[in-house]
């Protein structure tokens, strides 16, 4: 008798979750990344030109706006740079927390004819965002070598080493919120049409369009108990030389992130189990 050589069993513990189960499948991930990146601006005009003209436009929109008609400060650094900083860096968190949030009802059709890891979806959508992020974050690196070239007060240090920490845990993050949410639309609805406006209002809780300098000082440990603050002011300083950051507030960073990560994975894996109940 030839043995099983794959059994598959319903998981019956909170805490039962395999994550070994993705790396078997990682053939499966990758393709439904390139099916994300190929399919997204497969029939636009101008494809892949929108990865560039997204942030580009919202830089541009920022800087008219917020530093010549506010005047709101940006701490000596060129307003187009700063900018464009915080819009790269918000943008790659924002896109993997509004595409994962909706996993299970924008994929209950298939997810009801066939099995395989259902954390397969969103992982393999932080990833296909991730080739996103690395095009405009390429992007970036042109305006910075331009300005830099000109002589403007940029003070590039060690921290950048610390970028593919800073790209991680915006992947967790967004991974986190995104599970965590789309886990809560099986049963409430309603949270799918306030996604997309609390990220608006999460990215004016997050220092994209001013420095957290700027904040006065009894609200900045309310700023740093948003993870994505930590992660943009260490970006920016990392590059441009501009920021505030300090060890206690990344570990709180790390720990909400971690945190929200631990309960959105366990709430994804126990709901599951019975989604096509209620999708």
């Amino acid at each position: 008798m030839t043995p099983w050589t794959t059994v598959i069993k319903p998981k019956t513990g909170i805490f039962d979750i395999d994550l070994s189960e993705l790396w078997r499948y990682r053939d499966l991930v990758f393709m439904f990344v390139h099916r994300d990146f190929v399919a997204q601006y497969k029939q636009t005009i101008l494809g892949p030109l929108w990865f560039l003209l997204q942030p580009l436009f919202s830089t541009i929109i920022f800087t008219i706006i917020f530093s010549n008609v506010a005047r709101i400060p940006t701490d000596n650094v060129p307003p187009f740079l700063f900018y464009m900083a915080g819009t790269v860096v918000w943008g790659y968190f924002s896109n993997c927390f509004n595409a994962t949030s909706t996993t299970f009802v924008t994929n209950a059709a298939i997810f009801g004819k066939v099995y395989f890891p259902r954390l397969v979806m969103p992982l393999s959508t932080v990833i296909s965002r991730f080739i996103m992020f690395a095009i405009q974050f390429v992007f970036f690196l042109v305006f910075y070598g331009y300005f830099l070239a000109k002589g403007a007060p940029l003070a590039p240090n060690t921290w950048i080493f610390a970028l593919p920490l800073l790209l991680l845990q915006m992947a967790l993050m967004g991974l986190g919120f995104g599970v965590l949410i789309s886990s809560l639309t099986t049963k409430y609805r309603d949270l799918t049409f306030l996604v997309s406006f609390g990220v608006q209002l999460w990215m004016y809780a997050t220092p994209i369009v001013y420095p957290l300098s700027q904040v006065p000082e009894k609200y900045r440990l309310l700023m740093y108990c948003n993870p994505m603050t930590v992660v943009v002011e260490m970006f920016r300083f990392s590059f441009l030389g501009q920021g505030t950051i300090n060890l206690l507030s990344i570990g709180l960073s790390w720990a909400v992130t971690l945190g929200v990560l631990g309960l959105g994975v366990v709430l994804f894996s126990r709901v599951e189990k019975t989604f096509m109940d209620t999708v």
